[in-house]
């Protein structure tokens, strides 16, 4: 038993070194050193094809989601649909209440409405939401994404005495730097809000108007946020939407966004009807489910690509057997077991699959950093959402590509090393 113990790492080195010189060149196997060459690289290009792809859809997915939580909350906790009017009390109560919850970071309350806003060039409709601007930075990253002024301005008033229709007093307006491009509006300008629920006359109904001035730009990253979205003082917009001392509901940040669920679910437990709590998970599930469903097609469609260059390997393997019926009649004629003449052509399969995926992996990952690093691929932000592509490679997948290519490769070797391994060697070297 201690003979065989010390052979079998012999035979493996054996094995491994009859591997290696089928793999080089000569002018006999030419055409068979080839097709070794064309199954590296079809392995190489599917490695390659997979990381690449496999890291532009998991950079959306995460951009998209940085970006569209750093403008809403985590969590949205609002009023049941049992009515149509979805508003409740501002209770301080409640917010602490949401804040004793474990994993919950911060709370604020807010307003939200659709006007009209007007400037001098023109006129457009829009999202307002009312917040408050020393809670806001603990539930959104508005305060980061200022491109000029401040949150806090909206709580600022300026006067102005000649002005007597608005009692001389402007609220501030932080809008999205698309809008204030297409208003063509700046820090310090005026514009008006309008509402289409105004208030009843004896010539009809009136629309609400407000004049404000401009206090901030933000911007978000995203089209739809930066075109169409603007934030007012929560005191400004429940004066504007007649809604007194009732909100439409409560933003919530958690310390992780992927415990959002189960913190909403104990947010719904603690505060009962008719609270109604929902995670950023359920507010954009359509979107997010979409992008995943289109991340394992992909997936399955250019695997295809690895699964060609697998039966390439297994193709340039059987015309190895075949030129090497002699050789391997020979091998067994000197002792060499079934077992070996297997494992000679599995490692060399496996050796295949291997420097491809090598190669493959390397490329893809160059191209991935130098795509993402440089932005080398532009997209429009009104259709796309995004200015740039990313690329973002999780080990996750890297692994998963590396190992299920190796792991085709492998397979892909069994039959023809079979084949050999049952190979006569009486038959193999009957005329030589």
């Amino acid at each position: 038993m201690a003979v065989e113990g010390k052979r079998r790492p012999l035979a493996r080195a054996f094995e491994l070194a009859l591997a290696l010189r089928y793999l080089k060149a000569s002018r006999k196997q030419a055409f068979i050193s080839i097709i070794t060459v064309i199954s590296i690289g079809g392995i190489a290009v599917g490695v390659a094809a997979l990381i690449i792809v496999l890291a532009v859809m998991t950079g959306f997915e995460q951009d998209l989601r940085q970006k569209i939580l750093g403008i809403r909350a985590h969590v949205l906790v609002t009023r049941q649909p049992f009515s149509d009017v979805q508003r409740i009390l501002l209770s301080k109560e409640v917010m602490e209440k949401i804040s004793c919850v474990e994993g919950v970071t911060g709370v604020s309350p807010f307003v939200f409405g659709q006007v009209m806003i007007r400037s001098p060039n023109r006129t457009q409709g829009i999202a307002v939401r009312g917040v408050d601007p020393r809670l806001e930075a603990s539930v959104s990253d508005l305060h980061k994404n200022m491109v000029e002024g401040k949150l806090i301005s909206l709580t600022r008033r300026d006067f102005r005495p000649e002005d007597e229709e608005n009692e001389g007093r402007y609220d501030g307006i932080i809008v999205g730097q698309e809008m204030a491009s297409n208003l063509g509006i700046y820090v310090g300008d005026k514009v008006a809000l309008i509402s289409p629920f105004g208030r009843d006359t004896p010539a009809g109904l009136v629309p609400k108007l407000r004049w404000m001035v401009v206090a901030g730009i933000f911007k978000s990253g995203m089209y739809e946020f930066d075109s169409s979205l603007a934030y007012i003082s929560l005191v400004a917009a429940q004066d504007f939407f007649d809604m007194g001392d009732e909100i439409n509901g409560y933003e919530v940040r958690t310390d992780d966004i992927f415990r959002a669920r189960a913190i909403t679910q104990e947010i719904a437990q603690v505060l009962g009807s008719p609270y109604k709590a929902t995670d950023w998970q359920d507010m954009n599930k359509n979107l997010f489910a979409a992008m995943k469903l289109e991340k394992i097609a992909m997936f399955i469609i250019l695997a295809l690509i690895v699964l060609v260059a697998a039966f390439n390997i297994a193709s340039t393997l059987i015309m190895m057997v075949m030129e090497k019926n002699r050789d391997i009649g020979i091998l067994k004629s000197m002792g060499a077991s079934n077992g070996s003449v297997m494992a000679i052509f599995m490692i060399e399969g496996t050796l295949i699959g291997v420097v491809g995926t090598a190669i493959g992996a390397v490329a893809g990952s160059i191209i991935c950093h130098v795509a993402d690093k440089y932005h080398l691929i532009s997209l429009s932000g009104d259709v796309y959402y995004l200015s740039y592509l990313p690329f973002r490679m999780t080990s996750l997948d890297f692994t998963l590509i590396c190992a299920g290519s190796i792991l085709l490769s492998f397979i892909s070797t069994i039959y023809p090393s079979r084949q050999a391994a049952r190979l006569d060697p009486v038959e193999a070297i009957r005329y030589e």
